[in-house]
């Protein structure tokens, strides 16, 4: 009597006599599949890196592109494309001198207010610190001020050498600030034409995939860009206003810092507004130092809860512990502007792993087809 295989268990399968658990092969294929596949990140990573001005460079253009791009295409409607391209970028680059001039004004009209209030601010906490419930001592106070303003002071030079490292000589911010013009000019004018020779060039099999794989970093980028200058805006004026209300000196210079710190979502605009609380105690009592902490937790929670997904809707729809995870994550590897660009790359490659993965219900990866062997196979 023969023995048959089952039509639902293929011939060659591997016995299970070998005494290795399923469990333990599936969780053994998938992690040297992982190591592959990070590998491969690092080598693209180290490659990058070597080329750093230039990557930067690019990703800045895509950034303005992001911001000028539905400016010209409103004015498109009337004008041709090009001149469209021209007023756009100048309008977005007299918006964004505006706000640098705006914020910079505030900041050095009242920074020498600013900084001795904020010293002010400092020595009441020490004050509290010293005679308060935890009743640290001189020495104990000196150690740990000493030990965060060493920190401090690192973290500040290791960002500037990392800037100056990275762009190198005056040649290098020549050839970056070229790629940068070139970048933007292209990418607004045709960048259709400049993905689909990309696309071009990949096989047939993969085609689809990096096509509708790079819509949705494109789209990551792109909402997240132009979504965080309205957030800071909001979080600024929101801030300002708050001050304000709570009478506060210096509110526009501290409503300055918290708008920069609102484009390093999660953890910036409530640091920012920590300077602000050292004001209040120092200027105003604790009451409304407390206040300003109230403030604070009431900004955050409309920035999270309605201004994200609002303004940004799904370009970067992660956890904040994976945004904070990003942001600690790219300060390391290139200080304050990883910092400032890993949200947006977070969400860019979540959006794609969502999508290759088979996870996301707006954009379901094509079924790929089993293989059939021919006669001549």
């Amino acid at each position: 009597m023969s023995t048959q295989v089952p039509m639902n268990q293929p011939a060659n399968q591997d016995s299970p006599s070998d005494g290795i658990p399923e469990t333990l092969r599936t969780l053994s294929g998938i992690t040297w599949r992982l190591l592959v596949l990070l590998a491969g990140v690092g080598v693209i990573v180290l490659g990058m890196g070597r080329i750093f001005p230039v990557v930067f460079a690019l990703f800045f253009a895509m950034l303005v592109t992001a911001w000028a791009t539905p400016v010209m295409n409103l004015i498109h409607k009337i004008l041709p494309k090009a001149i469209s391209m021209i007023l756009a970028l100048l309008l977005i680059g007299s918006a964004i001198l505006l706000i640098l001039y705006v914020v910079i004004s505030s900041s050095v009209a009242e920074g020498p207010k600013l900084v001795a209030s904020i010293t002010s601010g400092i020595n009441e906490v020490e004050k509290w610190l010293q005679e308060g419930p935890l009743k640290l001592t001189d020495d104990r106070l000196s150690t740990l001020m000493s030990e965060a303003q060493s920190y401090g002071e690192t973290a500040a030079k290791g960002v500037g050498e990392s800037l100056l490292a990275s762009m190198g000589s005056i040649g290098t911010l020549v050839i970056a600030g070229s790629v940068f013009i070139f970048g933007v000019i292209f990418f607004m004018l045709t960048p259709t034409r400049i993905w689909d020779w990309f696309v071009g060039w990949l096989p047939k099999s993969i085609e689809e995939p990096v096509n509708v794989s790079g819509g949705i970093a494109w789209g990551a980028i792109s909402g997240y860009t132009r979504g965080i200058v309205i957030i800071a805006l909001a979080d600024a004026t929101l801030v300002f206003i708050g001050l304000t209300i709570l009478q506060v000196p210096l509110a526009p210079a501290l409503a300055a810092i918290v708008f920069l710190g609102a484009f390093i979502p999660v953890i910036g605009a409530p640091i920012a507004t920590f300077f602000a609380a050292l004001v209040a105690l120092a200027e105003r009592g604790p009451v409304i130092a407390l206040l300003v902490i109230v403030l604070t937790v009431i900004v955050g929670s409309f920035d999270g809860d309605v201004l994200q997904p609002l303004v940004m809707g799904k370009a970067v729809s992660l956890h904040p512990l994976a945004i904070i995870l990003a942001i600690a994550a790219g300060s390391i590897a290139l200080g304050i502007v990883g910092a400032l660009i890993a949200v947006p790359i977070a969400g860019a490659a979540y959006g794609v792993a969502k999508y290759l993965t088979g996870r996301d219900p707006d954009q379901p990866f094509p079924p790929t087809q089993p293989f059939v062997p021919t006669a001549n196979a």
